[in-house]
């Protein structure tokens, strides 16, 4: 597998300080995390998974390997965990809030810009279930949860519907030791294998380099 080049240019490009966004959503606010690129070419904007936060390494490496190809990137914390509940919403609040602030951020900050939406586990869900209503041009899956640990040999817990019916391009980056299972793809979709579990951070170097390469292509 190739590196992760550092980008356009002959130095490694410049991007804003993180910003932190309030945005209003049905189900109460969320906050983005933004990091505009100097001269953005496109937009990521990620979620976190059902037991975690923004800060989880597989978002972090994602967001530096997006930075580095010239994307402005938002982290997005859902309504229940900025209101500091740990228990996630029921997936149709999740995805109506996750909509909202998408919208939000293309009125403003990401207008004109090229969507790639995604994020780790259930947030990868949540991107993969909104990928029409959000206009994403790609869905990046980091950890993708195929079924609940234990559950691979019932077919009526699996997710591979969700994957399915995304009609763009998806990478899904996922760890050959992870207990949720390994999804299944094809054309457009792509699956890179990466050392590790559920939490991908014995790969990180790894989930670095192909995010990159991918959404270099996407946006040529």
């Amino acid at each position: 597998m190739t590196k992760a080049k550092r980008g356009r240019g002959a130095s490694e490009p410049s991007a804003s300080k993180p910003t932190a966004l309030e945005i209003e959503t049905p189900h109460g606010p969320a906050r983005a995390h933004l990091q505009a690129a100097e001269r953005p070419v496109g937009a990521l904007v990620l979620g976190h998974g059902a037991g975690g936060g923004v800060s989880a390494p597989d978002l972090v490496a994602a967001t530096g390997a997006a930075l580095s190809e010239s994307f402005s990137v938002a982290l997005v914390e859902q309504p229940y965990l900025v209101a500091g509940r740990r228990s996630p919403a029921p997936a149709a609040q999740l995805d109506a809030a996750w909509t909202a602030v998408v919208e939000r951020l293309r009125a403003g900050k990401l207008r004109d810009l090229p969507l790639v939406t995604g994020g780790r586990s259930a947030g990868a869900r949540v991107a993969c279930r909104t990928a029409t209503e959000t206009g994403a041009i790609g869905v990046l899956c980091l950890a993708f949860p195929l079924h609940a640990p234990g559950r691979a040999s019932d077919p009526s817990k699996s997710r591979q519907h969700e994957l399915d019916a995304v009609q763009v391009p998806v990478l899904v980056v996922q760890g050959d030791r992870d207990p949720f299972g390994m999804p299944r793809v094809g054309p457009p979709h792509t699956l890179v294998t990466v050392p590790g579990n559920h939490s991908l951070r014995a790969g990180l170097d790894a989930v670095a380099a192909p995010v990159g390469e991918w959404l270099r292509r996407l946006v040529r």
